[in-house]
């Protein structure tokens, strides 16, 4: 297999899962990291013995094949059009963009190129979500006619040191967490037809609790509660919640009801945990693991074992790349679900229905011999 040498642009919180993570992966090379503050890029480098470089000397690395975009999202479509323009792959943070017509435009920039885009989130790919996928696609459930799905809390101000863009424009529950959701969704269900939705902002600022910002006062300039519906092109309809504004709920992250039973699955924003099946007669079961190596718990966070495998949808990018087939975290499912947390919000601002104009097939599933194909 050939190795796909990587830069990363944006050296924030998120860049340490990338860096620390990438080794795993057999088909990643790490070469380099760039920001627009040379100091962040300083430190990154030296933490894993990288090359910190200026944002235009990756883009013209020679030695760098696929630049990974870790910037905020509002310069995601910028950031992305330059490194296909620089003749590179690129690989997106969620969500790839901020409206369709960027994703458009970037899936057609780098048709031009014969370059590929791909797009977190990857963790559709876990253990857990590839099981609840093996499950439906068996039948274990019959026909998925309906679901729901929750991601509820009250914000990142409490333990994020820079919460900006958390509430403006471009933030907000619905395209920050709304891309785990909207893509398991759709890798487990397929693509979705129409949405409606009602959103607003229970609180007009927020207040830093942390850091060096600790007591600084911002103001909210985007929807934080946002409760919307989907229908799939299949026939289901699911109910989809989405807010910062709550402080305790006891809603399941994720449940899909089929003709023949339900299926409980977990949090799409990790990549583990339990699925379990409820049949007609009210048992529920959990579903037996089947060796998934995404499934396996390997990093502790706040006291709690999780299994991360982040960067498995650039590796896996990079074999589809050596191996000339599609990649699993495809522009179009990206683009897909750009128009669906996009047309989520606009249903919500019009009080409307808002049909979808794209569609996507469903990602190929990951079966546990080509994840562990993958690993290092």
């Amino acid at each position: 297999m050939t190795k796909l040498r990587v830069g990363i642009i944006g050296c924030g919180n998120i860049s340490t899962s990338y860096l620390g993570l990438a080794p795993m992966f057999k088909s990643l090379e790490l070469k380099s990291v760039a920001d627009i503050n040379m100091e962040a890029a300083r430190t990154r480098a030296a933490e894993y013995n990288l090359r910190a470089e200026t944002v235009d000397d990756l883009l013209a690395a020679p030695d760098v094949d696929v630049i990974v975009n870790l910037t905020v999202p509002a310069v995601h479509y910028e950031v992305t059009r330059r490194i296909l323009e620089a003749g590179k792959h690129a690989y997106s943070e969620k969500p790839l963009v901020l409206s369709l017509d960027e994703g458009q435009a970037l899936r057609d920039l780098a048709a031009s190129k014969g370059l590929r885009v791909g797009s977190a989130p990857d963790t559709f790919l876990g253990g857990a979500h590839q099981l609840a996928r093996a499950s439906i696609d068996e039948g274990a459930v019959g026909r998925i006619v309906g679901g729901t799905a929750h991601v509820m809390g009250h914000g990142m101000e409490a333990w994020h040191p820079n919460p900006d863009f958390f509430f403006k424009p471009g933030g907000g529950p619905i395209l920050d967490m709304g891309p785990y959701y909207v893509t398991n969704l759709i890798q487990l269900i397929g693509p979705v037809t129409a949405v409606t939705a009602m959103a607003k902002a229970s609180f007009a600022t927020r207040t830093i609790g942390n850091g060096p910002r600790d007591g600084e006062v911002l103001d909210v300039e985007t929807p934080t509660n946002i409760h919307a519906i989907l229908e799939f092109a299949n026939g289901a309809i699911v109910t989809l919640g989405a807010s910062w504004d709550v402080w305790a709920n006891r809603h399941p992250n994720m449940e899909l009801y089929g003709s023949e039973g339900s299926l409980y699955v977990p949090d799409p924003n990790f990549f583990g945990g339990a699925v379990e099946l409820a049949a007609p007669d009210g048992s529920v079961t959990e579903l037996p693991g089947r060796g998934h190596p995404f499934g396996i718990n390997n990093q502790e966070g706040h006291g709690v074992w999780r299994a991360n495998y982040r960067c498995a949808g650039l590796a896996d990018m990079a074999a589809a790349i050596d191996e000339n087939r599609a990649h699993r975290c495809n522009i179009d499912v990206a683009v897909h679900a750009v128009e669906v947390l996009t047309g989520i919000l606009k249903a919500a601002e019009t009080q409307s229905w808002v049909n979808m104009t794209t569609t996507c097939e469903r990602p190929a599933a990951l079966s546990p011999d080509e994840a562990k194909a993958l690993l290092a």
